[in-house]
């Protein structure tokens, strides 16, 4: 399993946005999926003291996290059942079953529609509209489309048996087109204006039910008014239902494309009868000049050898030899292909939403980011410098002598490492020997309790510091551990391969992360003196 502190490291650098996360062991399975508002807060919680012996067991088999990102909560809930259901982690004790979330279904085939609660959308003629999650959003919005547009929500057997209206009509619920209360006319004009409230394309319908609200707040008919409120809740629910499930129960693959000058991200989402429930992604270093059609063209050639080919797949570009790929596909699947470049509309967000979990990758895989990257190469190291260390002391002419330890993950602070040192064998105005303290303090613990070392150690200063720094290393057999320091007046960066300094370009991004690291390591190294000083001034 990977070590609770990389896990923890990992949680801390998810995105604050919502979505759903994977926990998975060492040979890659996923042993639990799970739902939240925002993915960095959801995770970190797993790294909190608790006596759960679920968590306990999840974090005992977990090596790596995942995750994709979502438009909402409202779609995590969604896509996560999606998921649950297909992969069947060994820690997810519910959704497992293939219960569905309800849908509505509206027979637009019948001369006079009627509105049901179902559990699975059919292609049987009939016009359906959800998931809807819970279960009861979908009962209350059938009671509304009942109350607010009089439609009926009784079975045909029913409705063909009636002689005389039933207790719905006396309750304001249904206009009793069974016994001849209302035309075939009006009423089916009732069941477009339902149908248009259902699909979100409801803008003069909204318009003219504020109005009617309005007017029935202002005559005190307060039960009207609050008829009303609840369609325009609903209006605002229904154009908000999730990508991740079509009530078309289609067959469709969704390719986006993140690209970095010669890094590019792809995130496949494979849509099954109507439901996103698994998805692929992988990262590809090309030529920068190469064109993405091609990229796109030479993945999907690579991806559907050997794999199920759906009969439509949504791309970002028209591919290099698409003529060619639908002609191969063909023979293959037995059905033509369609390759579609959508400009608007469901497919455009569906497409999106891909593209923004490509970029997602792309930022956060090894060698995403162009500072770190940019670092790397001018410090020649080995490794992408995820995680720094750095390093600085603080004083007022040798009083209340302290350091400060900052680390920085994928190129960001990263709180939970900071560290504060008071200085206690070091007499006198001495920042060498205090800084060579602070480091072998920190690489003691890191050894001692076998946590992650750093990529990079990095110190505030110069030639003296960086040496200073190198001496603690070496007393702790890490040699091997990158050293770097940069001095303030001519932002000089030293190293031990260069010992008479490196100036780089003002625009550097590997300048600008290291300064990043220096200004918050003697932040924190000031504030701290400060707060002892300040300390001592009341003693």
């Amino acid at each position: 399993m990977g070590t609770p502190h990389l896990l923890k490291e990992t949680a801390v650098t998810l995105p604050d946005r919502p979505g759903i996360y994977f926990f998975k062991n060492a040979a890659g399975e996923t042993v639990y999926i799970g739902k939240a508002r925002s993915l960095r807060d959801r995770v970190k919680s797993y790294f909190q003291p608790t006596d759960d012996p679920k968590i306990h067991n999840i974090l005992a088999e977990t090596d790596r996290i995942d995750f994709l990102l979502t438009g909402s909560e409202r779609e995590a809930v969604f896509l996560e059942n999606n998921f649950v259901q297909h992969v069947q982690p060994k820690f997810n004790l519910r959704l497992k079953d293939d219960k569905s979330f309800p849908y509505l279904r509206v027979t637009v085939q019948n001369p006079f529609p009627a509105v049901f609660l179902v559990r699975k959308a059919a292609d049987d003629g009939a016009r359906y509209f959800g998931p809807f999650s819970p279960a009861r959003e979908a009962r209350k919005t059938i009671q509304i489309l009942a109350k607010g547009f009089r439609l009926r929500t009784c079975e045909d057997t029913v409705f063909r048996g009636r002689k005389r209206p039933c207790l719905e009509f006396e309750m304001g619920n249904c206009s009793a087109p069974c016994v001849g209360r209302i035309d075939g006319e009006p009423y089916r004009a009732s069941v477009r204006d339902a149908v248009l409230f259902l699909e979100g394309r409801t803008g003069e319908l909204a318009a003219v039910l504020r109005e009617r609200m309005t007017a029935a707040s202002a005559a005190e008919r307060y039960e009207d008014a609050g008829r009303f409120r609840d369609l325009l809740r609903t209006i605002e629910q229904i154009r908000t239902r999730p990508k991740a499930i079509s009530v078309r129960n289609e067959d469709l693959d969704i390719v986006g494309l993140a690209v970095s000058g010669g890094r590019r991200a792809v995130q496949v989402f494979q849509m099954r009868g109507g439901k996103v429930r698994e998805s692929m992604q992988t990262i590809l270093d090309e030529d920068p000049g190469r064109p993405p059609a091609k990229t796109v063209g030479e993945f999907l050639t690579r991806f559907y050898s050997g794999r199920p080919i759906p009969g439509k797949i949504i791309v970002p570009v028209v591919p290099s030899g698409a003529g060619g790929l639908q002609a191969a596909w063909k023979t293959c699947a037995g059905q033509a292909v369609s390759l579609t470049v959508p400009k608007k509309g469901r497919n455009r967000t569906l497409l999106d939403w891909a593209s923004k979990n490509a970029e997602i990758l792309l930022r956060r895989a090894p060698g995403g980011q162009s500072a770190l990257e940019d670092l790397r190469a001018v410090l020649g190291l080995s490794i992408l410098p995820v995680r720094i260390d750095g390093f600085d002391v603080s004083h007022t002419r040798g009083l209340e002598t302290v350091a400060s330890l900052v680390t920085f993950l994928n190129g960001r602070p990263w709180k939970d490492g900071y560290r504060k040192y008071i200085i206690k064998g070091t007499r006198g105005p001495d920042d060498t020997a205090s800084l060579r303290e602070a480091v072998t303090r920190r690489l003691t613990r890191v050894l001692r309790e076998d946590r992650p070392k750093p990529d990079l150690v990095f110190v505030d200063g110069g030639l003296p510091q960086l040496s200073a720094a190198m001496a603690a290393l070496a007393e702790l057999g890490l040699s091997n551990l990158p050293v770097a320091a940069l001095a303030k007046r001519e932002e000089t960066l030293y190293t031990a391969g260069r010992p008479g300094g490196l100036r780089l370009e003002r625009t550097s991004p590997a300048l600008k992360l290291i300064q990043h690291v220096r200004d918050e390591a003697h932040r924190f190294a000031v504030a701290f003196h400060r707060s002892r000083r300040t300390k001592r001034s009341y003693h």
